[in-house]
Formats: C-alpha cells, sequence, structure tokens
C-alpha cells in the first residue's frame, strides 16, 4: 500500500553533506536499474561526489531536486544557453534527470519537470528540449504525457553492452 510522501521540489544554490549522500545514493541505485543519465556502471564515489558539487558551480545549470519525505530521491538539471548562443536563447534542455526506484510512482519526475518549464519560462525561454534513450520507457511514456512531442530519432544515440540503441528526441513549447 502506498502512503502519501510529502513531496518537495527545490534549487539548491549549494550542496550540503547530507544532500551530497542522498544524490550519491540514488544515482548508484538509478545505475543499477539501468537509468543512470549516461553511467553503465557505478563510478567510485569521489567521482560522483565531484560531479554533484560541480553541477551548482556551473552558470548554465540550474539542479533541481526532488525530496520525499525531506530526502533527495531525483534530480534534473535545466540547461540554459550560454549568452553567446544568441540563435537558441529562447531554449532550454532538461538533461540527467531521474527518480530513485524506491521513490518512483509518486509523481516525483512531474513535479521537477513542472518547477524545469517554470523556470524556463522565467528565465525568457519558451522551449524545452530533451532526449532519452529508447529503453527508458517510462521516461517516453513520462514526458509524451507532459506534451512533449518526439521531433527525431537517432539510431546510434548509445551503445550499451555492445548493442546500439535508439535516442529519442523531445521538444515542448510552452508559452
Amino acid at each position: 500500500m502506498k502512503t502519501n510522501p510529502e513531496i518537495k521540489i527545490d534549487i539548491p544554490k549549494s550542496i550540503n553533506k547530507t544532500d551530497l549522500a542522498d544524490l550519491c545514493n540514488i544515482t548508484e541505485q538509478a545505475i543499477k536499474a539501468g537509468g543512470g543519465f549516461g553511467w553503465l556502471n557505478v563510478p567510485p564515489r569521489d567521482i560522483l561526489n565531484k560531479y554533484w558539487k560541480g553541477i551548482t558551480l556551473m552558470p548554465n545549470r540550474k539542479l533541481i531536486v526532488g525530496r520525499f519525505n525531506s530526502v533527495i530521491a531525483g534530480s534534473l538539471q535545466l540547461f540554459f544557453c550560454p549568452a553567446n548562443n544568441e540563435a537558441q536563447h529562447k531554449i532550454t534542455n532538461i538533461v540527467s534527470h531521474f527518480v530513485a526506484p524506491w521513490a518512483r510512482g509518486f509523481g516525483l519526475a512531474k513535479a521537477m519537470i513542472d518547477v524545469a518549464e517554470q523556470k524556463t519560462l522565467e528565465f525568457g525561454a519558451n522551449c524545452v528540449q530533451l532526449d532519452v534513450r529508447e529503453t527508458q520507457e517510462a521516461a517516453i511514456k513520462l514526458f509524451e504525457s507532459k506534451g512533449y512531442k518526439r521531433w527525431g530519432i537517432n539510431p546510434y544515440y548509445a551503445l550499451v553492452e555492445g548493442k546500439n540503441l535508439k535516442g529519442y528526441y523531445f521538444y515542448k513549447k510552452i508559452k
């Protein structure tokens, strides 16, 4: 039986030790479950620590975290084009979006997307883009349910265990 957890979405300006441990733990879990946003094998903890600490230092990225009863259980990174890319300044990209396996099914992923879309509008952009590996069927269904349109397929998007996998490209005009 599912309980009603407290779901909260926020954008941390820095990462404290507890949040860093949460992010590393759920990253490891997501990689093992096949949704590690590019990682196929769990890297050493020091690599994960450096990765997550570096995200908040990147000026064109916003780390959006989903909390499940105060524990970080998911993340999404929203990438804004740098100032020199005037041609695409109205576009943001969702990258590295995932929810820990134990926190799926409670609306956390949808809530993070909603905040990403809100931040896109606040930034002055009006279109969100993303790409998803063909094996991430739940993510594909999620983005389609949120109104994202698939516009392209790359037959050589990823190589997993010696097999080429397709990648699907999506966009959503939000204003």
